[in-house]
């Protein structure tokens, strides 16, 4: 998709970064991290949060974050803005923009049908998502937009959703529901009769006839969806964008970055870069069957405890790499970053600022 480049060309030419990972390999604080590096280089930097959770917040020591990008305070040459994803509003915002007046948009915003999947049915959040990076990137308020994707397998629906919209815009039940001879509430057949029939039993009437009030009112606007998911996807596939793959040196962690990287490809996109965090650092050259050797040649002593010590940490330093090896060469050539094991959450700018040291000048 783009060129292989090392994260320090990354955080400095690229204009959209997407970290994608599983839940608690910190994501949240690599993304700030790498927004954060943009700003202290003159960039005016974005991260997105797409994870309903206040771990972005927290991790840039504020209160919380909302739809609208909230600029944060520093001593940089260039600018840092943070905003937490709200499905519901970013929606209702795309109906304003496409609606051709304001009744439809009042008749779609009021319908109950839509209040109810705008902000719970599955797929929407990640469709929304990809509609606020666009409308950040679109913007000019921008150099470099940071997207925090939720846990791996809702990451890959984000990627896919602007498709699925496509998809599901051409299907041939939805062309029936927008049909203008409204055949499914006119003379339609018995069989079409007994199908609504059955699914008002189900679900209720009134919940149907909520659904086929926001169709009705959804009319005309389809195109304009249409081509708004066409241009997400192809600034998900642009040059600009790059995939920063974020693990966990833990077995389970690499697991899913696998599975993830062979997903990615499936969709022609290369990762960029590969971030591993909490890694145990691996201290001298020697060998932990050789310590534990020296510990039990030494034992009943200090000397003996701290031999046995550094095998211990050896031992989970050499188990590390090992659980790396094969998803390092899925992913090359991209580069491989190591961030050690740190003695501290991270939980405002300074220690935000730690972990940005490690990612560029360690």
């Amino acid at each position: 998709m783009n060129p292989v480049e090392d994260l320090d060309s990354l955080v400095g030419h690229a204009r959209v970064l997407v970290c994608c990972g599983s839940g608690g390999v910190g994501k949240t604080t690599t993304g700030a991290a790498l927004a954060l590096e943009a700003a202290t280089r003159g960039r005016r930097a974005v991260v997105v949060t797409i994870d309903p959770a206040k771990r972005l917040a927290d991790t840039l020591g504020i209160g919380s974050l909302t739809n609208t990008p909230s600029r944060i305070a520093g001593e940089w040459p260039g600018e840092l803005w943070a905003l937490m994803l709200d499905t519901k509003s970013t929606f209702d915002d795309l109906v304003l923009a496409h609606a051709a007046d304001d009744d439809q948009a009042r008749r779609i915003l009021g319908n109950r049908f839509y209040r109810n999947i705008s902000g719970a049915l599955s797929g929407t959040q990640e469709y929304m998502a990809g509609e606020k990076l666009y409308e950040l990137h679109e913007g000019g308020d921008f150099d470099l937009v940071v997207v925090d994707t939720p846990p791996t397998r809702n990451a890959l629906d984000f990627i896919g959703a602007s498709r699925r919209l496509t998809n599901f815009l051409d299907h041939r039940l939805y062309r029936m529901l927008m049909s203008p001879t409204r055949a499914y509430l006119r003379a339609v057949n018995l069989a079409a009769q007994a199908f609504v029939r059955t699914v008002s039993k189900v679900v209720g009437s009134e919940v149907l006839d909520d659904a086929l009030a926001f169709f009705r009112a959804f009319e005309g606007m389809e195109e304009g969806f249409r081509e708004r998911a066409a241009r997400v996807e192809a600034l998900l596939a642009d040059e600009g964008t790059a995939f920063i793959l974020v693990a966990a040196p833990r077995a389970d962690a690499v697991t899913e970055a696998s599975f993830f990287t062979t997903k990615l490809e499936e969709s022609k996109i290369s990762v960029a870069a590969l971030i591993v965090n909490r890694m145990h650092p691996r201290l001298g050259t020697g060998r932990a069957e050789a310590d534990r050797a020296r510990a039990q040649r030494f034992a009943g002593t200090d000397l003996g405890t701290l031999y046995a010590n550094l095998a211990d940490l050896r031992t989970v330093a050499d188990g590390e790499e090992a659980h790396l090896t094969e998803l390092a060469a899925n992913v090359a050539p991209a580069p491989v970053v190591r961030v050690p094991f740190l003695d501290h959450d991270v939980h405002d700018l300074d220690s935000l600022a730690r972990i940005s040291e490690h990612l560029f000048r360690s």
